[in-house]
């Protein structure tokens, strides 16, 4: 039963961190622009394709309708996840990595509890089993 709360609420409040993430991106778009050259990224055309990634990775982890798809968004989360906080690491904004910190804690809570609530298991997720053991 815990694994269920620890789930929904770690899935939720990834995806609440992706989609205010989109929103800022599409209502403060210059000042992302900004943001992202301060980190040495110039590509305009990141932004756009960011925020579709950002909305549609949690409705694909979300929405479940195809296992294949959740575990692509789950493994291209976490490279966004990792990538984020390095970027802001290696210009030593750490402060900046903090949201990417908090991201990858919710995203690892989520996939290692996805089998105890999802009808078709994930085969790269740990088992309901494995889980729930007891430590010794």
């Amino acid at each position: 039963m815990a694994a269920t709360y620890i789930y929904w609420l770690s899935t939720a409040l990834l995806s609440l961190l992706y989609f205010a993430s989109a929103s800022m991106y599409i209502a403060k778009g210059d000042f992302v622009r900004n943001a992202q050259a301060d980190l040495g990224y110039s590509a305009p055309h990141l932004v756009p394709f960011m925020i579709v990634v950002k909305v549609l990775g949690p409705l694909a982890i979300l929405l479940r309708f195809n296992v294949a798809l959740s575990e692509l968004a789950y493994a291209g989360i976490l490279y966004h996840l990792i990538l984020s906080a390095l970027a802001h690491l290696g210009v030593r904004k750490s402060k900046g990595a903090i949201p990417a910190a908090v991201g990858l804690i919710l995203l690892v809570a989520s996939f290692v509890t996805q089998n105890a609530v999802r009808e078709r298991p994930s085969p790269h997720a740990p088992s309901v089993a494995v889980i729930q053991a007891p430590l010794i």
